[in-house]
């Protein structure tokens, strides 16, 4: 039996229509839906109200050794344990984690990229990486070329990560509409306006409507194309409505697919704040191709801290590491040793580092991954050759369509 069941959170899913439409109870001063984030979260209210499951620590363990794990970082989950005895016994797993490209990618948008490289390595998963450039057209006021500009810069940055291309499929919703199209055509039978509207709202085009038929199609896409096996999506909270109704369509047994487990995370803080990272917003962020000078900069200038106002108070009373942008930075990713992380603490705490002696920590354990990131990047050669062993085959293709139910096209 499961230590951890999930929630019967597809059978009621108009439960959580107020939450999904962006609104929050009265005694909320927060909104996390897919498309908005503001104030400050509380993550536990959240797994109240998306009905998933807090992580156990035996779950953590079971895990390949990550401090994005180690520290919950991502904290909650749906399905984990099949998922986990699927990696532990060998058997066949994957793992789906996607980018919208509406703009050159940010450390929030590459850490669960590179959480799911760990685990491939580790484990053997197959990971599909889809690009919902089609989506981005819909949702923001930017050109087709402009969003094929995204992707292509997109997908450099995607390939620098450094996936095993035998275990790795990246698919771009235009590009491979071939594929994904019909199967979405396929799903779309099987999901309700009532359904879309409660999850997300009322939308603005009928291709927004559409779009969680397209949304289901990519994260279903590993079993439709291998087989039944136990799939994991790793994403920040707010877009975990995504997987619920995917979770929905697929538990209609109208395919022959297993519900996708999902592995849930916080938001990397904002640099002026708590509060989701987005590119898409006024706030400063750290982009992958910035160099070091410039994440300098950025960091002295914006990266909000835990200090005190004056280096005398400071001495007397110690900085909050848990309020402090440039030591969260560190906790989420950029500092993997757990002795050493409570070491930067304890003399933030106590007075003897200064705020601007941690923002130069971050500032070398960020350059440091940037630049090793930089120079896979840089040694990328043309895109179309580079992506070719990633992209999906013509029997791949062919199963996906046949076990979605698509006829062979007469043309």
């Amino acid at each position: 039996m499961s230590e951890n069941p999930p929630h019967d959170d597809e059978s009621n899913s108009n439960q959580h229509v107020d939450t999904a439409n962006g609104n929050s109870s009265d005694d909320d001063d927060f909104i996390v839906t897919p498309y908005s984030v503001s104030g400050e979260v509380d993550y536990e209210k959240l797994l109240e109200r998306f009905g998933a499951d807090p992580l156990t620590d035996s779950q953590i363990e079971r895990f390949p050794d990550h401090p994005m794990l180690r520290r919950r970082t991502f904290y909650a989950g749906r399905d984990i344990d099949r998922y986990l005895e699927a990696s532990e016994s060998g058997e066949s797993h994957a793992l789906v984690t996607g980018r919208g490209p509406s703009g050159p990618m940010h450390l929030g948008h590459v850490l669960p990229l590179y959480l799911a490289k760990c685990f491939q390595r580790e484990t053997g998963a197959t990971v599909y990486i889809p690009l919902s450039d089609d989506e981005k057209l819909l949702a923001k006021e930017q050109s087709f070329d402009s969003i094929g500009e995204h992707t292509r810069d997109n997908l450099r940055d995607i390939l620098a990560v450094g996936f095993d291309p035998e275990r790795t499929r990246i698919v771009v919703d235009t590009a491979d509409a071939d594929v994904i199209y019909p199967i979405a055509v396929r799903l779309a039978k099987h999901l309700t306006p009532a359904t879309v509207e409660a999850v997300y709202g009322e939308q603005g085009t009928v291709g927004l409507q559409f779009y969680p038929a397209v949304q289901a199609t990519h994260l279903l896409l590993p079993q439709l194309v291998a087989g039944r096996q136990p799939t994991l999506v790793p994403i920040a909270i707010d877009q975990d409505p995504h997987v619920r109704v995917c979770r929905d369509v697929a538990a209609k047994e109208a395919l022959p697919v297993d519900k996708p487990g999902a592995l849930l995370g916080r938001f990397l803080p904002s640099l002026e704040g708590p509060g989701k990272m987005s590119a898409s917003d006024e706030a400063a962020s750290i982009d992958l191709t910035d160099d070091p000078d410039t994440v300098a900069e950025t960091i002295r200038t914006h990266a909000y801290t835990g200090g005190q106002a004056s280096l005398e108070a400071h001495r007397e009373q110690g900085g909050d590491p848990s309020v402090d942008v440039p030591f969260q930075y560190l906790r989420f990713f950029f500092e993997a040793d757990d002795e050493e992380l409570e070491r930067i603490a304890e003399q933030y705490r106590s007075g003897n580092l200064l705020s601007g002696e941690l923002k130069e920590i971050a500032i070398e354990r960020i350059t440091d991954f940037l630049g090793a990131h930089q120079r896979r990047r840089a040694e990328l050669g043309d895109l179309e050759d580079e992506l070719e062993p990633y992209r999906l085959t013509d029997e791949e293709c062919r199963q996906a369509l046949e076990r979605a139910g698509v006829p062979p096209s007469p043309f």
